[in-house]
């Protein structure tokens, strides 16, 4: 008993450490000219909460135990101090940093994007707020190495080097979005960004932390939802913004309040705005009454190049300067709270999400598509979606909108032990109910619903020379879709996992290594299909109503119960994915390092690549997953032993952020084996014939791709370089550069288009304006059903104002995108020619801060 005694106490001891050793250490904070320097966080390092230096650069925070600060402070390096309960007052000077530096979340141990062993992009403060559109894909696309899958303006998903949907994993404050935007490119994800604080995107492999689904990078959006800092004060943001380009009103609100340790956050957004105007485009052949409407995937001639059309036609193409469909109407709020001590953080936050939104380009074989009615589109405005049932019938019976629905909780535990072992326990927990459904005559024609949970657990430690953490992930994920564009079956997911990742310094050099372990559980119930020999002629399609697609009768299906037998089978799909990587980063001279990283990492196929099958109308496409197989004009599920997507990444930085002149320059390598894609067959399909021969295929027809597995390859550059001229004159360039073969030297389907720009900015007495110049360049690296897309140049100009009144600092603005109206048709979009990029658009602003 005794032993046991002492045992428990030792264990308390470590644990629950006292803190009558605690003491206030103040100071100040200073620039390179003795200057002080305001609104500088100093962290206190295995701590969730921080404090920030006010207006004469103080600080108070309290410290129970030997530790270091960690001071930031944008365009500055970070500094770090070791302290003790005996320092009384200490005074920090900050070295200016050519390359701004921000502490990334999504590192886990505190790292900013200049200390990263894998390159890591950062939007933050003002620089965010004025990147900020509808969507992620949009707002973040003008980063190097990263571009926008663009299903028009309100459904576009970020695309890094190459990857996107289920490659990329979309957090929100560290957990899975949840939301269905990796099934469709029409799907939009439901993050905001005009709430977050910071949006970071990790390039290359992020698995370690986030799972197989980050197999292509994370991109993490942070905001203030569950405070981590102690709030003394009522403070707050408000903002309206209005787009001439689709007639938009933006409204954004934020407000925090605490008292003695105990905070309140609350943040909300409206956005509600017409169809966008574009330069005038001709419209492809779908879009004014072709019947040839699948052009998009196997006669793609006209793609980027409208002077192409008249080869095709006699008589002059059509043409529009708006795209129809394509409004939104979007509401979101969140509710946090939280409890904050020297040691302890608690809290837990909601969220809803509730938005309509047209789907451009959106249509069904039965629809009319004449084009005549189109220009009922031209009334859209702000004004015109308060019913959007009764707005669906003012337009072609084809127009198709999305009514999504989130509610999200999130529950946030820190402890901050400050032990010699162990510094810290935090778990982030989730819970998400998604659902998403596509109007069609004013009734829903499909929806996709997701319910997802979430933990993840760590330790962070110091064990020795190593710091790092240890961790447990969970996710259980259920997911169904009914209806005519339901072409997956209902699918629950599971995943446990175990990661560990660790870093030592040497000198200047640091290591990091990494590692996870991941068990991957998909099961469904899958429909199985064999025909009699004499009804052949049917095609093996009339097992679609069991997998989900409650209303494929009205689509020629209602007659196949007496051609075939069916069979339900229980499927299950169980892998273990290990990923690992090593690295380091090595500081060479003051201000500069290089760094590389080495990562292995492994994924299952996802519910869509797996077990697909159905028409995508979306994409204009019937798709076939893996798990199915062609035999004699028939569809069968025959899954072999399908082999996890393998991805070996190497990643090179070298980079450069002191003084005026700045960079990064990231060079990289993926090698991917088995990875998944989709295959046109060449074959056609309709509801009611079946498979067809693409040569002899009745009206309506789909084409058919499946999805199968090959060995791939990605490399490319990316350039990001600062000069500032002087107090008042900045330049920036930056560019990128991609290749994307499987290994049969065919390139994958929709690369992004190369880009290079230049940015000016001028700063003075509270003005600051800029110019941005961005070249995407034309992209012949196609697939044999693609075609060439033309290059294009956006101009970019913003002007903003800093002034106070009332002891309310207010700032205002005037943003002009695509200044000269240059027509831009995205290579990456699956409605590229449906869809081009919005023509000029000048954004009014106003901000206030109090």
């Amino acid at each position: 008993m005794m032993k046991q005694s002492l045992i428990s106490s030792a264990i308390l001891t470590a644990l629950f450490s006292s803190n009558v050793l605690a003491a206030d250490i103040k100071g100040k904070v200073l620039d390179q000219n003795n200057q002080l320097v305001s609104g500088a966080k100093v962290h206190l390092h295995g701590k969730s909460q921080s404090v920030t230096t006010d207006k004469s650069g103080q600080f108070t925070i309290n410290v129970d135990a030997d530790s270091q600060l960690h001071i930031t402070k944008n365009n500055y390096l970070d500094a770090r101090l070791d302290v003790t309960t005996n320092n009384g007052y200490v005074t920090v000077t900050l070295k200016p940093s050519s390359v701004e530096s921000i502490v990334v979340y999504a590192s886990a141990l505190h790292k900013n994007n200049v200390e990263m062993a894998s390159p890591v992009t950062v939007l933050a403060g003002d620089e965010l707020k004025n990147a900020a559109k509808p969507t992620l894909g949009e707002t973040l696309k003008g980063q190097p190495g990263i571009n926008s899958s663009y299903f028009g303006p309100v459904s576009s998903s970020p695309i890094i080097r190459g990857l996107d949907g289920p490659r990329v994993k979309i957090t929100q404050n560290g957990l899975d979005s949840s939301d269905a935007s990796r099934v469709g490119p029409d799907h939009a994800n439901t993050n905001e960004s005009l709430s977050a604080q910071q949006i970071e995107v990790l390039r290359g492999p992020a698995t370690l932390l986030y799972g197989s689904g980050a197999i292509g990078g994370v991109v993490n959006v942070v905001d203030n939802r569950i405070p981590t800092d102690i709030i003394e004060s009522l403070s707050g943001a408000a903002e309206y913004s209005h787009d001439t380009v689709s007639n938009t009103n933006t409204y954004a609100a934020v407000l925090e309040a605490g008292h003695e340790g105990f905070n309140f956050h609350f943040d909300g957004v409206s956005r509600k705005g017409g169809d966008y105007e574009t330069p005038q485009f001709n419209l492809p052949h779908d879009e004014h009454g072709e019947d040839d409407h699948h052009d998009d995937h196997d006669d793609h001639d006209d793609h980027g190049s409208e002077a192409d059309h008249d080869d095709h036609h006699e008589e002059a193409p059509e043409t529009a300067n708006k795209v129809d469909n394509t409004y939104i109407d979007s509401q979101q709020v969140n509710f946090g709270t939280s409890y904050v001590n020297d040691h302890l953080t608690l809290g837990l936050a909601f969220g809803r999400i509730e938005t309509d939104y047209g789907i451009p380009a959106h249509s069904h074989e039965d629809h009319d598509h004449g084009h005549d009615d189109h220009d009922d589109h031209d009334d859209h405005d702000s004004d015109a979606h308060d019913d959007h049932d009764d707005h669906a019938d003012e337009h072609t019976e084809e127009a198709v909108y999305a009514r999504v629905k989130q509610d999200r909780w999130q529950a946030l535990f820190n402890y901050s032990l400050h032990n010699q072992w162990i510094e810290s326990i935090n778990v982030r927990a989730g819970y998400t109910d998604y659902e998403h459904s596509e109007i069609e005559h004013g009734a829903i024609g499909t929806t996709f619903k997701n319910k997802t949970t979430e933990l993840r657990t760590g330790v962070e430690h110091r064990i020795g020379e190593w710091h790092g953490i240890i961790g447990y992930h969970y996710s259980d994920s259920d997911y169904e879709a009914q209806g005519a564009e339901a072409f997956t079956p209902a699918t629950e997911t599971k995943s446990h996992a175990l990661f560990l990742l660790e870093e030592r310094t040497f000198g200047d050099f640091t290591l990091e290594l990494g590692a996870r372990i991941e068990d991957f559980q998909l099961s469904s119930l899958v429909t199985n299909e064999s025909h009699h020999d004499d009804d052949h002629d049917d095609h093996g399609h009339d097992d679609h109503d069991d997998h989900g697609h409650d209303d494929h009768d009205d689509h020629g299906h209602d007659d196949h119960d007496d051609h075939g037998e069916f069979e339900t089978i229980a499927y299950e799909l169980d892998m273990t994915n290990f990923s690992a990587s090593i690295g380091g980063v090595y500081n060479f001279a003051e201000g500069h390092n290089f760094s590389v990283n080495l990562s292995r990492s492994e994924r299952a196929p996802l519910t869509a690549e797996l077990l697909s099958n159905g028409t995508h109308i979306a994409t204009g496409t019937y798709e076939l997953g893996l798990g199915y197989e062609i035999e004699e004009g028939e569809i069968h599920f025959e899954p072999q032993t399908i082999e996890q997507e393998t991805a070996t990444n190497i990643d090179f930085s070298v980079r450069r952020f002191m003084g005026d002149f700045g960079y990064t320059v990231n060079v990289f390598y993926n090698d991917i084996a088995n990875y998944y894609y989709q295959q046109n067959t060449g074959l056609m399909y309709t509801a009611e014939h079946g498979l067809e021969e693409a040569d002899h295929f009745h009206e309506g027809a789909s084409p058919v791709f499946k999805f199968v597995s090959n060995d791939a390859e990605l490399y490319g550059i990316e350039l990001d370089a600062h000069y500032r001229i002087n107090d008042k004159n900045r330049v920036k360039v930056f560019a990128d550069s991609l290749t994307a073969k499987l290994d049969n030297d065919q390139y994958l389907p929709r690369i992004p288009s190369n880009k290079f720009g230049v940015k000016y900015e001028f700063e003075h007495a509270g003005w600051k304006a800029n110019m941005t110049i961005t070249r995407y360049n034309s992209q012949s690296n196609i697939t044999s059903y693609e075609t060439q897309t033309n290059g294009y140049t956006l101009i970019d100009t913003s002007l903003r104002y800093d002034f106070e009144a009332q002891g309310i600092d207010f700032v205002g603005y005037a943003n002009i995108d695509n200044l000269t109206d240059e027509l831009g048709f995205v290579h990456s979009s699956f409605i590229k020619d449906q869809a081009p990029l919005p023509g000029r658009n000048l954004k009014l602003g106003l901000r206030a801060y109090f």
